[in-house]
């Protein structure tokens, strides 16, 4: 008997590093990825692909199929937003989608269940004060359409693993790094300012976590992960005009001005009506510069201690994302 693991979400950011690590490790792998999905040209060679769609519970049980191995489980399928209007579909696949999974993880009895959740499923408090892991979730609790499905979506893991499920969930930062195939907020600020179309920054900041970090710690949680444990993996705290500075100069472009972000605020809602109408990715919206202006003071000593995770410096993290940029010509810098 060997170990399958099954990896949703497989051509994202995340689950896209995840399945390079395993594969790269020697480890058999199958990604669940959606019919059409042109990004599942990039996953590495060896990746057995499962078409299926998480929302779609029908669709999943030849993702399940054993074989007679074991099966681990790492859950990183999910809609990110910063933006408004795709409630009904954010709903679907964060909560939905994450009961299908755990539902069928429990039917199949497997090894184990990794969920990546956020940290935004995790109440906010007051400034100066640092979050660490909780054990309950609501989603009266936190604010956003995103946060809530995450809350929620995180109950029902910790209700299974009190029910017997080996799951341990993962609560990643601000998800920074090489590897986006797609166009993650994060990458599309590199893009932005690579092509010189960001004319103006916001004060705020927020925390962020090398991708690869974050990967290594799921890794690792599938095998140290205690059940029904929460793990925060966070980077550390970076104000916007100095994400905007190191990105910049490791571009060799000029750094655009900073504005107070009520200013922002103010002209959020037509961003974001500009976004939709030109199909483009909102950096700055209402839901992003909240974040941006709330406390962001998370703790990863629990993940530290239990998994080995260990964050690597946010320089080193810009550096490596701009050289996979340059390399993949998905950017052209010139001198300032």
């Amino acid at each position: 008997m060997g170990t399958l693991y099954l990896v949703t979400g497989a051509t994202g950011h995340l689950g896209n590093t995840i399945i390079q690590k395993l594969i790269s490790n020697g480890k058999c792998v199958r990604a669940l990825v959606l019919p059409g999905d042109k990004l599942r040209e990039h996953l590495p060679y060896g990746t057995e692909i499962c078409f299926g769609d998480v929302f779609d519970i029908g669709t999943l049980y030849p993702f399940f199929e054993s074989g007679g191995d074991e099966l681990i489980v790492i859950h990183c399928a999910a809609i990110i937003s910063i933006t408004t209007g795709q409630e009904q579909r954010i709903y679907n696949i964060n909560v939905q989608g994450t009961k299908n999974i755990v539902d069928l993880c429990v039917k199949n009895k497997v090894k184990k269940l990794v969920h990546v959740s956020s940290v935004h499923a995790i109440p906010v408090l007051p400034k100066g004060e640092t979050m660490t892991e909780i054990t309950e979730f609501s989603p009266r609790r936190v604010r956003g359409v995103y946060a809530k499905t995450k809350a929620e979506a995180s109950s029902y893991v910790l209700d299974a693993a009190a029910n017997g499920l080996n799951a341990s969930i993962v609560h990643p930062s601000g998800i920074i790094g090489p590897n986006d195939n797609g166009c993650s907020p994060m990458t599309e600020l590199f893009l932005s300012l690579g092509e010189k179309k960001l004319p103006a920054c916001v004060t705020g900041g927020y925390d962020f976590v090398d991708v690869r970090d974050v990967a290594d710690g799921i890794l690792s949680c599938c095998e140290n992960g205690g059940s029904g444990e929460c793990y925060i993996l966070s980077g550390s705290y970076i104000s916007v005009p100095v994400i905007i500075r190191t990105i910049s100069e490791a571009m060799g472009v000029k750094i655009p001005i900073t504005l107070p972000i009520w200013i922002a605020k103010a002209a959020a809602p037509f961003a974001e009506l500009y976004s939709r109408l030109s199909r483009k990715t909102a950096l700055f919206t209402s839901y992003s510069l909240y974040t941006l202006s709330s406390n962001s003071l998370f703790s990863s000593k629990k993940a530290e201690k239990e998994l080995g995770f260990k964050p690597r410096p946010f320089r080193e993290t810009v550096a490596d994302t701009v050289n996979w940029l340059k390399l993949h010509k998905r950017i052209r810098t010139t001198k300032v």
